[in-house]
């Protein structure tokens, strides 16, 4: 890693537990200050609490990014503590690692509410891309910025997931966008990315081996129960490194995969 990281803030949603917990605990490692989104007020302040133990300096600020007004307030509140933060160095969010989102609803297509698939996609695809587009401008003119749209492997093969729809297409979406929004940012210094974090064991493949195989599908269920018994999931903490190794580079456009070398 590079001295490029040091003395940056980084926002990271959904940093309440899992990958985007591991990932902030990566970033302060390289003295990255962070400032800590997601709903659950009690397990994000526990991040901090761990960045802190680890030196690193937190700010946690709960919001909900399914609620747009929130996103808006959020993002006015990341602006305001990114600058508290820097001192003298010019302010703001330098880093944004958009990984909070939901796979629910699963189950038979034909079964699912029409309402929770637009909801899924509100948070898996609206919710990073309208907080991207209110940090991004400061990055551009400060000529330095980050941005990281935590993805999916089920992308490469969409036909896999059966019974994850709304999930694959959120997505899906959500790639192209950032890939889009990379081609627009050429060259100003702010790069975006997709970053596929692998199988991670998280809440979110927990959630899914619990519910009921005829609920979900059993095909879903079966391949989740699957990979947790065969031992194949990597930790959160193997993910969350892989990505902030890669921070510190100019390139941009690009879709990370956790296994591919550094």
């Amino acid at each position: 890693m590079t001295d490029q990281l040091k003395g940056r803030t980084a926002l990271v949603t959904g940093a309440s537990r899992g990958i985007g917990r591991a990932v902030a605990l990566a970033l302060a490692a390289e003295q990255v200050t962070t400032v800590l989104v997601a709903r659950s007020e009690p397990e994000l302040e526990e991040t901090a609490r761990l960045v802190r133990d680890a030196g690193g300096h937190a700010v946690a600020l709960p919001a909900d990014l399914s609620d747009a007004s929130q996103r808006e307030e959020l993002a006015r509140r990341a602006i305001e503590v990114g600058a508290e933060l820097a001192g003298e160095r010019s302010g703001g969010v330098d880093i944004l690692v958009n990984n909070a989102a939901v796979a629910w609803p699963v189950g038979p297509s034909a079964a699912v509410s029409p309402a929770e698939w637009s909801a899924a996609l509100e948070l898996n695809v609206t919710a990073p891309a309208t907080l991207t587009f209110a940090l991004f401008p400061a990055m551009l003119e400060r000529g330095w910025g980050r941005v990281v749209n935590v993805s999916s492997g089920v992308v490469a093969r969409p036909g896999f997931m059966v019974g994850g729809n709304a999930y694959t297409t959120g997505k899906s979406a959500l790639e192209a966008h950032t890939v889009n929004l990379a081609a627009e940012l050429a060259g100003s210094g702010v790069t975006a990315n997709v970053f596929r974090p692998g199988t991670v064991d998280t809440a979110m493949q927990a959630w899914i081996r619990g519910q009921p195989a005829e609920e979900v599908g059993a095909v879903l269920h079966d391949y989740f129960t699957g990979l947790h018994e065969q031992g194949a999931l990597i930790t959160p903490e193997a993910s969350a490194r892989s990505l902030v190794a890669r921070l510190g580079g100019d390139a941009t456009g690009q879709i990370w995969d956790v296994h591919d070398p550094l």
